[in-house]
């Protein structure tokens, strides 16, 4: 088993983001009038504070960790990824604001991919820090932590069902470790449904939006007009889709539904994990959702060759910002792409616009 295919994945993802955002590379966040990845504790309303932390081998280089001060210490929505250097920069910044870790009470963790939780778990077990979680997300750390069990890398099957076979074979020959469970312990609380959560005199509505993950929690506060979005609600990219192990039914179907819910609270201020903090939660979830009606009608387009797998619906569509051809992308970005499809085609088959038979080449498609 590879930790760089089966442990839970900061997020690279090769889709395109709606047309007509700023660039993640050149976004510029208010609180700081700085690029967003830039160092710092970044005051985002009275008492909370925007920290980035880095991300080693991401293209999004950096992770929103945001800290709410209370009377009785500080909650932290996300950890960041458990790297030395992410270690020492939030060291480093939260001393900058009068404050260090033996102030740290609790973790919300948006979700498990490692960028948000390993920093969180970590820490938690060392100070004894309370560290919250969606529980849909146990399945994942269950098959972390059961990793001798596994014969091959739990994304191969679900790539050979795309029909992406030699990116399947090319995910295997991956020569990693088996992933360090010092950061894949249990969370100490279970987040199930959604609940209102008290942090001091505020209460955040904690509401569960899967799709990205199954477990992914996003926390309003309505009375400051605040959405702690994780990735479920990202300022000028698109999240992965389809990409966790065990796999999802209808990831898709999930998210959009879920960034419906999200679409139906009071229009608030986004304070996403990844990208500057953005004016309007109604304006972003209207261009997802239309983003990926877009990217639904190019799917079905697609299949008017004829029945194809997930794999071969790719190869018809342009990926990232550039449009690059799905040829041109590397491995990895090509096995994202695959499983993003499938998830397409999926919703498209739940919505009785295509059909779909289990092959051995994959699951193939076919326009009805």
């Amino acid at each position: 088993m590879t930790a760089s295919t089966s442990s839970p994945q900061p997020d690279q993802q090769p889709g395109r983001p709606p047309r007509g955002g700023t660039p993640t590379a050149y976004a510029v966040s208010p609180d700081s009038g700085e690029h967003w990845t830039v160092e710092g504790a970044w005051e985002v309303a009275p008492g909370i504070h925007r920290i980035p932390l880095p991300l080693p081998m991401d293209g999004l280089k950096a992770i929103n960790v945001y800290t709410i001060e209370t009377d009785d210490g500080l909650t932290l929505v996300d950890g960041g990824w458990a790297i030395p250097e992410a270690r020492e920069l939030l060291d480093r910044c939260l001393k900058g604001i009068g404050a260090g870790f033996g102030d740290i009470k609790r973790f919300l963790v948006t979700h498990v991919h490692r960028d948000h939780f390993t920093m969180a778990t970590v820490l938690g077990r060392e100070l004894g820090i309370d560290v919250a979680l969606g529980a849909e997300e146990k399945p994942a750390l269950d098959l972390l932590n059961n990793a001798g069990d596994l014969t091959e890398n739990p994304f191969a099957a679900v790539l050979r069902s795309a029909g992406a076979h030699d990116v399947a074979e090319a995910w295997l020959g991956v020569g990693e470790d088996d992933p360090d469970l010092t950061q894949w312990q249990y969370p100490t609380t279970w987040l199930d449904g959604d609940q209102r959560i008290a942090v001091g005199a505020r209460v955040l509505d904690a509401v569960h939006t899967p799709g990205h993950t199954p477990g992914h929690y996003v926390f309003a506060e309505a009375d400051a007009g605040l959405l702690f979005a994780g990735d479920h609600v990202l300022p000028t990219i698109t999240p992965s889709i389809g990409f966790t192990v065990p796999p999802m039914d209808q990831p898709l179907g999930h998210f959009m539904a879920s960034l419906t819910r999200v679409r139906s609270l009071p229009d608030l201020r986004v304070l996403p994990a990844h990208g500057p903090v953005s004016p309007s939660t109604h304006a972003r979830v209207d261009e997802l959702l239309a983003f990926h009606e877009d990217r639904l009608d190019q799917s079905l387009a697609a299949l008017s060759a004829g029945p194809l797998t997930s794999h071969d619906v790719a190869g018809h569509l342009g990926w990232t910002r550039h449009e690059k051809a799905y040829d041109s992308l590397d491995v990895f970005s090509q096995g994202m792409a695959a499983m993003e499809t499938k998830a397409h085609l999926e919703l498209l088959h739940a919505r009785g616009r295509v059909a779909r038979e289990e092959t051995d080449a994959g699951v193939r498609f076919t326009a009805t």
